[in-house]
């Protein structure tokens, strides 16, 4: 059987134009016929209400849509604050975002599909023929292959799909002779020369007017691209292909695909975030379901369908056994290493990965669907909207909303496959919450930051090619759209392709190139749809089961019939539970009721602890509520340690000559010595303690008197190192973290502890550098001998009089020169080792132990299990509620105990111009997230 279902059978015949679209739907590879199929843990919702609500749909897209036409068309996007257009080069750029600008009315032409699924048929056709007498596909204008490919060739193939259609109806568009599919062609050869590399991976970028490589191209030298943006090409270049018979754009796109699979990490089937174009190479070895690789698997899963070629299915199978064994810690979807799939790589999760229910039910996998689906909506029900980025313990981590519309997408194909009015309620809070906080009297504006509600000038075209369908759909009874979406597969972007395309034009090579990789067991792969009964048991309230353990999840209210049971069974005699203001990490009997609980103990590369918790590894219903219960009590005595303690951070800012203030660097506070915020700033040079760990006497008083001393972390408390650089005469002191690598760019902040002693007699300001901000400070000693530091409160102004003190010899002038880049560098990241409310993560330090798991997340310090002073202590910040701007930077407080001494000044120091290098690397990866499916 060749049809949109492959050659394999699903256990009952497939037509060709079958009801196979709840794939279209997108519920449907296997998806369950289950309109009927609900839950009675939720009231049906009426007919009237959900036509209201599609009414008010219909009014929201009006709104967005007559906006941009009426104030930014025939720019690219409408700025929604200031309605007017945004064209690329005539405003601000904001880096690679703008990569998806080709001058090419962009919004217009990913929203003509969409103005057909809401009936807007009339406005559909002036659509396209503004489209044809506008747009202009040969401007010279450097433009992303992935975004151009999804949202400009897949909104002129989803036109053509259903101009074609409404064309055979015979009422609409019976002028169209294939315009858009022309279009869409020639827009096709101007992406194929972004394919010329050995490994058949595309250019991540190409010049619509000259290609790549030409001098006059402005690229074709990148080296890098992102797994989805190489891998989300074979669903538009496939369909290309079938439509026109030119069979070139279904054999590059596979070709890349083929590519990725081999490049894929044997022992664990994953595959990382970016990658060589030339060699092959994996740059970013981390791996996850969310940006950078998000619809690599949803194209692999959908070519399937669309083509009907087994070799897409077994390499999905085989990627998604991955991802659930490693990836998948329900309801959470966190990034591993793909060499050491067991660590993982982060302890935050990007908004992007919001798809990934939806692609479950797909894929006939709906409980782990439900379960993370839930916990999302868990999180936009405390932030009115899924942020950026969040950590485990569902703090914000990027604050920013662009309007994002994956969510949407799972909430309908969840509704689509278990018919649960439960999900008619979520996109009932989605349309309230879009309308009271994101609309503007001129469109639809993209939140700056979900914690205040600021606005950003921006309506991504995404949002009306996205947002507006899924919305209405989910309302929609099948007779409210005037074509059957079910002969439709969604593309990335929402764009409809026909099914019918699986038997059209089949030029193509099928060669299975799967099995030459790996050894496939068939029992492991679905290749029949799975039964009602298996994804629904007899239990009416089978979904609200698994959804109601995870409303504890961000609410933490815990339930008290539970509380009931427990307080009957201590009256009988039974041990109480274990409280979290007990627990003793040290305690094997502790340990050991953690686990009864579904509670374990994860050690991460980095060195840190995670408690996780699995309620389906408890040992009964009652010791997972216990477990519960312990998750979020730890969270309260973190969250109520870290009120008690918390600090604002500090500056060090390099005032020496060439830096002259213009490299400030961001510190940790201490609890003890000179409060910086309450007295002026300490001023002076920088020399190394001997021993550099600061643990013992000084055995060079001489060097660090009447100056700042740069100390080790490691070996002793933070208290101690303090008291010796004192006593030798130090003015200050400057604790450099030993955990190579470590950054406040990617860390939160911790301040430094006590002793748990009288620490009065410490008079002298302590202030502590992360590795990588310490390195900085290193290196200029290295470079220049003598550097003079600024310690305080905040930044001050640049030295002036310093700066024109002297003139640097021309024999100086190439590192002069270095250096005043890097000072510039400084400036333009905003404060070197800053972290703006953005960027700030949850990072504990190795000496600490923080619980991140399915149910609850806490930081907890070992002060709070056990109040011997030369214990180590930790406490990370967690937000019961979004977090004040006055509260931006989240802080760790801990003394310490460390071990690793090795770190000397014999070491050898990163040069300058490495570093900067490293910064802007940073720069690029924070930015990541600001691309538009990246």
């Amino acid at each position: 059987m060749s049809e949109a279902g492959g050659g394999r059978g699903f256990g009952y015949s497939v037509p060709q134009r079958a009801p196979w679209s709840l794939v279209a739907a997108t519920a449907a590879l296997c998806l369950v016929s289950a309109t009927s199929v609900w839950t009675a843990g939720a009231s049906p919702m009426s007919r009237e209400e959900k036509q209201k609500l599609g009414n008010q749909v219909l009014e929201m897209f009006d709104h967005a849509y007559g906006n941009y036409m009426e104030h930014a068309y025939p720019a690219d996007e409408l700025m929604p604050l200031t309605c007017r257009g945004r064209v690329r080069g005539q405003e601000p750029s904001r880096g690679d975002v703008d990569d998806a600008l080709g001058k090419f009315s962009l919004t217009l032409i990913d929203s003509l599909d969409t103005l057909v699924v809401l009936n807007k048929t009339k406005e559909f056709e002036d659509a396209v023929r503004k489209v044809l007498r506008d747009v202009n596909l040969d401007n010279d204008v450097v433009v992303s292959v992935f975004e151009t490919n999804i949202r400009v060739l897949g909104g002129l193939l989803g036109g053509h799909s259903l101009a074609i259609m409404l064309k055979e109806k015979g009422e609409y568009m019976q002028w169209y002779n294939d315009e858009l599919l022309q279009m869409a062609k020639q827009l096709g050869y101007k992406l194929l020369p972004a394919f010329n590399t050995t490994s058949g991976l595309p250019y991540p970028r190409i010049n619509l007017k000259f290609g790549i490589r030409k001098p006059e191209a402005r690229t074709g030298t990148e080296t890098d691209t992102c797994t989805a943006c190489a891998g989300t090409l074979i669903l538009e270049f496939a369909a290309l292909s079938r439509f026109t018979g030119a069979t070139i754009f279904e054999e590059y796109a596979r070709k890349a695909l083929d590519f990725l699979w081999e490049k894929r990490q044997r022992s664990s089937n994953l595959v990382g975030v970016t990658i060589n174009i030339h060699t092959g190479d994996w740059v970013r070895k981390d791996s996850g379901v969310g940006a950078g690789i998000d619809s690599y698997y949803e194209y692999l899963l959908k070519a399937y369908v669309l083509l009907g070629d087994d070799s897409f299915l077994e390499r999905f199978n085989t990627h998604y056994d991955a991802i659930m064994r490693y990836i998948s810690q329900p309801p959470l979807l966190l990034d591993v290493h793909i060499h050491k799939p067991m660590l993982n790589a982060r302890t935050w999760m990007d908004a992007l990965l919001a798809f990934f229910p939806g692609l479950q039910v797909l894929k006939g996998d709906i409980r782990p669907a439900i379960e993370t689906h839930e916990m999302l909506y868990q999180v936009i029900k405390k932030h009115n909207f899924l942020p950026e980025a969040f950590t485990t313990d569902f703090r914000v981590h990027w604050a920013q909303h662009p309007l994002r519309p994956e969510f949407a997408e799972s909430t309908y194909f969840l509704y689509k496959a278990t018919g649960d009015p439960y999900y008619l309620e979520v996109g009932k809070t989605l349309i309230e919450n879009l309308n009271k906080y994101a609309r503007v009297p001129c469109g639809f504006a993209a939140m700056k930051d979900v914690r205040t509600g600021s606005h950003e000038d921006r309506m991504d075209s995404f949002f009306l090619a996205e947002m507006f369908k899924y919305l209405y759909l989910l309302f929609a009874d099948k007779e409210d759209v005037i074509f059957d979406i079910e002969d439709y597969i969604f593309t990335t972007e929402a764009h409809l392709l026909p099914l019918w395309l699986s038997t059209t034009n089949q030029r193509i090579s099928k060669k299975n190139t799967t099995s030459e990789y790996t050894e496939l067991d068939d029992s492991n792969f679905d290749w029949t749809c799975p039964n009602t009964q298996i994804l629904f048991p007899n239990d009416p309230l089978y979904a609200q089961s698994i959804r109601e353990p995870l409303k504890n999840v961000v609410d933490k209210s815990c339930p008290r019939g539970i509380i009931r049971v427990r307080e009957e069974s201590f009256r009988s005699g039974a041990k109480p539970p274990l409280r979290a203001r007990d627990f003793m990490a040290t305690n094997p009997e502790h340990l050991e009721i953690l686990k009864k609980m579904g509670v374990s103990l994860i050690h991460l590369k980095d060195g840190r602890v995670q408690l996780v918790q699995h309620a389906i590894q408890a040992a009964s219903s009652i010791d997972a509520e216990d477990g519960l219960r312990f998750m979020q009590e730890m969270i309260e005595l973190s969250s109520q340690q870290q009120k008690e303690q918390q600090l604002p951070p500090r500056a060090v800012q390099i005032v020496s000559h060439p830096f002259f203030g213009r490299v400030v660097l961001t510190a940790g506070p201490a609890q003890f010595g000179l409060d910086l915020s309450k007295h002026k700033e300490t001023r002076g040079f920088v020399a190394s303690s001997k021993p550099y760990n600061g643990c013992s006497e000084l055995t060079n008083p001489e060097a660090v008197m009447g100056k700042i001393a740069l100390i080790q972390r490691g070996q002793c408390m933070f208290a101690e190192k303090a008291r010796n650089i004192q006593n030798a005469g130090a003015i200050g002191g400057i604790v450099i973290d030993d955990n190579e690598g470590s950054s406040s760019d990617t860390a939160p902040l911790f301040q430094m502890a006590g002793d748990g002693k009288d620490t009065d007699d410490i008079t002298i300001p302590m202030l502590f550098l992360f590795s990588k901000e310490g390195s900085i400070i290193l290196d200029a000693i290295r470079e220049y001998e003598e550097v003079e530091v600024l310690l305080s409160d905040k930044a001050k102004d640049r030295d002036p009089e310093m700066e024109n003190e002297e003139q640097p010899s021309s024999e100086n002038d190439s590192q002069n020169q270095s250096a005043e880049q890097i000072a510039s560098g400084s400036q333009e990241v905003d404060l070197v080792g800053q972290e703006s409310p953005e960027e700030s993560s949850l990072n504990s330090h190795p000496e600490s132990l923080s619980p991140a798991d399915t149910d609850n997340a806490a930081s907890i310090s070992p002060s709070e299990q056990n109040s011997n002073p030369t214990e180590n202590h930790e406490t990370t910040s967690l937000d019961d509620e979004c977090t004040d701007l006055d509260n931006q930077l989240q802080e760790q407080s801990e003394t310490e105990e460390d071990s690793n001494p090795n770190v000397s000044w014999g070491k050898k120091v990163q040069p300058i111009d490495s570093i900067l290098a490293d910064w802007n690397e940073d720069i690029e990866a924070f930015e990541m997230m600001e691309k538009d499916e990246l």
